[in-house]
């Protein structure tokens, strides 16, 4: 039987600062043993799928500009951390940085949201495109994008944990 306590204390984070998904994908009975990344990650998309309009934009204003403020003061969780870094996002010139910074705010100030990319197998020049290509969507069409990103990002981050099916 799963000790609730542990699993959402192991994966209340996959969602960035969103335990609620943890504990509703387990209240839901959608978590099955043994615990697969594919199988967690089904329950946990779909807890956030259920979840409401403002519920979902809470959990993509949970997550940290790329490359942004709390990237340079160290308060990223150790995921966020590691993902941008792996991307080569810790290691931009001042000048990609300012870009970086233009793309945040006026993204930000358009969606009311951080841009959202799952960075993994990518690097600066593809998150740029890609930042520069989204800042110009429809905002209906930008809060799902940035939710299919926030589900890729969970299931990165749960291979990372388990093992698959």
């Amino acid at each position: 039987m799963i000790d609730r306590s542990d699993f959402i204390d192991r994966f209340g984070g996959v969602f960035e600062h969103s335990e609620f998904i943890a504990e509703r994908a387990l209240d839901a009975g959608s978590v099955a043993e043994p615990l697969t990344a594919d199988g967690v990650h089904a329950a946990l998309t779909e807890a956030f799928r259920k979840a409401s309009h403002a519920e979902q934009l809470g959990v993509l204003t949970a997550h940290p500009d790329l490359a942004g403020k709390l990237a340079i003061a160290g308060g990223l969780t150790e995921d966020s951390r590691k993902e941008q870094a792996g991307a080569g996002l810790d290691r931009l010139s001042p000048q990609e940085h300012a870009r970086f910074t233009e793309l945040n705010t006026a993204y930000t100030e358009k969606f009311g949201f951080p841009f959202i990319i799952a960075v993994k197998g990518l690097d600066k020049d593809d998150i740029l495109a890609a930042f520069q290509t989204r800042v110009d969507n429809t905002v209906d069409t930008e809060f799902e994008t940035a939710k299919a990103q926030v589900e890729r990002i969970a299931l990165l981050r749960l291979r990372a944990l388990l093992p698959g099916e």
